[in-house]
């Protein structure tokens, strides 16, 4: 087993770091407050009493006693003070805590701390609950206790309270009494909290989560089948028990005696439902309680369930390459908050979770260079936060989405913009010889089958592979167990951007005798993908996304929205549409369960992409 600092080293890409430039120290005044700055990698050393730096800003180390989810507990938080911010010169505040497994100390959220204060932004950051020094138990960003503590803190940058040792920030902007002109941003766990937070204080002026969830349950037991929501899907095993190790680790890798902090030996670190559903989940077993106690708490905590509630306008920004949270969920966010009315954009940039963090591309946000203003993501971030905490009319925040080409070499023109998410453009059909063709009347007539084993027999990824520096084999399907269907040789390139869609039916006798056992595992689970074949024969798997399905009714079609991805199928290329019977990622079916899939002219399987450009 792992030792606690290997896991944190997995998941330490789950704090967001934001770096810029240094920009010259300047006075801050109510009507013009700095841009919005992020992360630099340095670390400052905190003493008892205010640290100076250089004059730019002062941090002061600062404990706030909250009541959380039952508890009274300590949150531990860095107040970074800006140079020239008074009662007279008050400035706008910037509000961020850790991503999973972090603090307010790590090399990421400390330094947004500092780039803001730089900028002349009153910086709070904080350890989140269950993490470094602050109290209480993990509970995934609860918006009834996560939310509930950041809601107290924005109480203390208002004016309403002080913290433990009687500190008052008197120079913050406020907008009304007790109401300070406050930003969010953050990564992943440090993401979620900002919806969490805004759902219940509309005091929060502006959101920019970055890498989060929508859904927790599509996140960990992701079923794509559409409808099919009260269905679990197929749990994602390797990320869920990284998590859970880490967390229930905190107590030895942050030595405490608080008892705030401790839950019970049967589950230490996290609040109880936490561990009910990850042992839901380990069990393989979907009985119909448990099963409705998994989905109600995973949606109790995921912003799906609160962004109705949600004023504050809204930048999300999600990683093309994240297998974690993909980015059907940042478009399922946009979509609701959007329809609401809700100011909202969204930017589909190249890295996420499962890659390009360390070493974006190039153009693209780069966390250890500091290319902020040099960046399509820095600048927009910078505008938005400039309208909406600045109050700046006169900046416009740029079209509502945006998505990142990696095709395109000139950095200046990486992104692409539009009003609104592409929509389901083109059509292809299911051939009976494995074909896929562009109109019904060449589908063949045909039927063919696979089986899957005991043990997995296809590879998408491995979740800790990559973050602690070991190999990853390629992707890989085992015949027999999978069946593919292949397009034709592209003459000209073929552009996708979103979340294809496909409808199938298929046959299985024995899922169909057990899919009505009362228990969801008995039904069948399958993994629909898209690979790039190239022409020498070598195919990709578009960021190793899957599209997990557990059907709902064998008897019946049913629909798979898959992870939306953003691709280029050169010239030459060749576009395969799989469904395999397992993936060593997931858990899946649970006994042997063969499939055959039947086509003909009037009745096949239909694949629909989100092509652009013509």
């Amino acid at each position: 087993m792992l030792s606690a600092s290997t896991y944190w080293s997995v998941f330490a890409c789950l704090s967001v770091e934001v770096p810029v430039p240094r920009p010259a120290p300047r006075r801050v005044s109510r009507s013009r407050a700095a841009l919005l700055g992020a992360a630099l990698t340095t670390s400052l050393a905190l003493s008892a009493g205010p640290a100076h730096a250089g004059g730019r800003y002062t941090v002061t180390s600062l404990t706030f006693t909250v009541r959380a989810g039952g508890r009274s507990c300590a949150v531990d938080a860095d107040l970074y003070r800006p140079a020239g911010a008074d009662h007279a010169h008050p400035a706008p505040a910037v509000l961020a805590t850790n991503g999973f497994g972090g603090s307010k100390s790590d090399g990421s959220t400390d330094a947004i701390g500092k780039a803001f204060a730089e900028r002349g932004y009153v910086s709070l950051v904080y350890s989140g609950l269950g993490f470094g020094r602050s109290g209480c138990l993990i509970s995934l960003d609860d918006p009834r206790i996560d939310g509930a503590a950041a809601s107290r803190l924005v109480d203390f940058l208002g004016g309403k309270r002080s913290a433990d040792d009687g500190t008052r920030a008197d120079f913050v902007t406020l907008d009304a009494p007790g109401d300070p002109r406050v930003g969010m941003i953050g990564g992943s766990y440090g993401g979620a909290v900002q919806t969490a937070t805004a759902s219940a204080d509309h005091r929060i002026d502006a959101l920019v989560p970055l890498l989060t969830w929508n859904d927790l349950a599509y996140s960990l037991d992701p079923n794509n089948a559409v409808g099919a929501r009260e269905v679990p899907g197929a749990f994602k095993w390797q990320w869920t028990n990284g998590f859970y190790l880490i967390g229930e680790s905190q107590p030895l890798t942050t030595p405490s005696l608080d008892p705030s902090r401790i839950n019970s030996l049967a589950c230490l670190h996290f609040v109880s439902q936490v561990c009910d559903t990850v042992r839901t989940l380990d069990s393989g077993s979907y009985p119909p309680d448990r099963t409705a106690r998994l989905l109600a708490y995973a949606r109790s905590v995921s912003p799906a369930s609160y962004l109705p509630r949600v004023q504050a306008p809204t930048l999300l920004v999600q990683g093309q390459a994240d297998t974690l949270f993909n980015l059907n969920e940042a478009t399922a966010g946009y979509r609701t908050l959007r329809a609401q009315g809700t100011p909202t954009a969204l930017i589909w940039q190249s890295w996420g979770h499962s890659g390009g963090r360390t070493a974006p591309a190039a153009g693209e946000l780069n966390l250890s260079q500091g290319n902020l203003e040099a960046s399509y993501v820095g600048r927009r971030i910078l505008a938005w936060f400039d309208r909406y905490l600045r109050k700046d009319g006169t900046t416009g925040t740029g079209p509502a989405f945006a998505y990142y080409r990696d095709w395109i070499t000139d950095p200046a023109h990486t992104y692409a913009t539009g009003d609104h998410v592409p929509a389901l453009s083109r059509t292809l059909y299911l051939s009976g010889d494995g074909k896929l063709v562009d109109n019904r009347a060449k589908v063949a007539r045909g039927s063919r089958g696979y089986t899957n084993q005991l043990l997995p027999t296809s590879h998408s990824e491995n979740s800790l592979a990559g973050t602690i520096g070991l190999p990853d084999p390629a992707p890989y399907d085992t015949q027999g167990t999978y069946l593919a269907w292949t397009g034709s040789t592209l003459t000209r390139s073929l552009d996708v951007a979103g979340a294809p869609q496909v409808t199938l039916k298929v046959v299985s006798p024995t899922a169909e005798r057990t899919q009505n056992s009362g228990d969801a595992a008995d039904r069948l689970v399958l993994f629909a993908k898209l690979y790039d074949v190239a022409p020498d024969g070598t195919q990709t798997l578009v960021h190793r996304l899957v599209a997990p399905v557990r059907v709902p009714d064998v008897t019946r079609s049913f629909t798979v929205t898959l992870p939306g991805i953003v691709h280029r199928y050169a010239p030459g290329h060749r576009l395969r549409f799989v469904i395999a019977a397992s993936d060593d990622a997931y858990v899946g079916n649970r006994g042997i369960k063969p499939v055959t899939v039947v086509s003909a002219p009037g009745d096949t399987g239909v694949l629909r992409l989100p092509v652009v450009g013509g």
